[in-house]
């Protein structure tokens, strides 16, 4: 930051660099509502600007401190905007944003401030600007993987359960009953839209309607523990990260082992945390290829990938999923999140 930034805003350099991440921070939703005002205020009070006024492509300004005159902003905004290219005229300069090399905007000071200046400006303003776009982008890919994981229901496991069921309605039309119902919550929990954030009672209910399933479809080869202490049952969590890593227990742990096998599910508290964690006595799997799934780099885990990079971007690094395995020594992945964090909500 320059000198000039620093005389301007009357404090020192750490004062200024606070105002400097609360203008980006503004500006991380784009050029225009009410944060992008706030920002334009803020970025004037940081270098000193007589006045100062942001745009995106459709020329609608924002302006914080003194306007310039009209006729040469409007000369001066079809030039910047069409040209490309830094403009000068009556005391006003304009500055093109361009934003990973397409143009987004456009920076316009009133009051002539060296060009050094008035380019540190523009690439504050362009630095957060991409900061925004990629944190967007990054917010929708992670959407666009729940959405896949919502959808993605095993035919297998749905042609199984359905073919279980239709065998009992004749010899046994009860239990066929409370099946099709279990499916139908099974179904309406996985499909349906749900917000981002649930609670941990209801992510263990839906793991307990998709083991009553898989029980009715494996028999006497599975054999389920369900166990949740009651001080856990209210925190919230991210939508669907329990049922994906029992469904990976069953599928990759359990079905390929000869004979019975045990699912174990827990959740309880540990000082600000809750510890959930899903265990199975199933054939287990390298450790390196563990690490590779959770990585991304193996295409035969991706729920538990997409469990592990929800957790990771909304809690942070230190949270998300740990995987303890060996081949023939069965597998168990735990999640840990903290008890409460700000903006997760239900």
């Amino acid at each position: 930051m320059t000198e000039g930034a620093r005389r301007s805003s009357g404090t020192g350099p750490a004062a200024v660099l606070a105002a400097a991440r609360k203008v980006s921070d503004e500006l991380a939703d784009g050029l225009t509502g009410l944060r992008a005002r706030r920002a334009a205020h803020g970025l004037r009070r940081l270098f000193g600007f007589a006045g100062l006024g942001l745009t995106d492509l459709s020329g609608s300004l924002l302006w914080s401190g003194r306007p310039g005159a009209d006729p040469a902003v409007d000369r001066l905004l079809h030039e910047v905007l069409h040209g490309e290219e830094p403009v000068s005229s009556g005391g006003v300069d304009a500055v093109p944003l361009h934003v990973h090399d397409e143009l987004a905007g456009a920076l316009l000071v009133v009051g002539g401030p060296p060009s050094r200046v008035l380019r540190q400006a523009g690439e504050l303003v362009v630095r957060a600007l991409e900061r925004g776009r990629l944190e967007s982008s990054a917010d929708q890919a992670a959407q666009a993987e729940l959405r896949a994981l919502r959808a993605e229901m095993s035919p297998h496991f749905v042609y199984n359960a359905l073919t279980v069921i239709a065998s009992l309605v004749r010899e046994e039309p009860d239990r066929a009953r409370d099946l099709m119902l279990d499916f139908a919550d099974y179904t309406r929990y996985s499909l349906a839209r749900h917000g981002e954030y649930t609670v941990v009672a209801e992510e263990f209910r839906a793991v307990e309607t998709y083991l009553a399933l898989q029980r009715a479809v494996l028999g006497e080869r599975l054999r389920v523990q369900v166990r949740v202490a009651p001080e856990v049952l209210a925190v919230a969590v991210p939508y669907l990260v329990l049922e994906p890593l029992v469904e990976n227990a069953i599928r990759h742990g359990i079905e390929p082992r000869a004979g019975a096998g045990l699912v174990q599910v827990h959740g309880q508290a540990e000082g600000n945390d809750c510890v959930i964690s899903v265990e199975d006595d199933g054939v287990g799997l390298d450790p390196a290829h563990a690490a590779d799934i959770l990585a991304g780099r193996a295409g035969d885990g991706l729920g538990l990938t997409n469990v592990d990079r929800r957790l990771r971007t909304v809690y942070g690094a230190w949270y998300g999923l740990t995987v303890e395995t060996a081949p023939g020594a069965g597998t168990r992945v735990v999640v840990r999140v903290p008890r409460f964090q700000p903006g997760v909500l239900p």
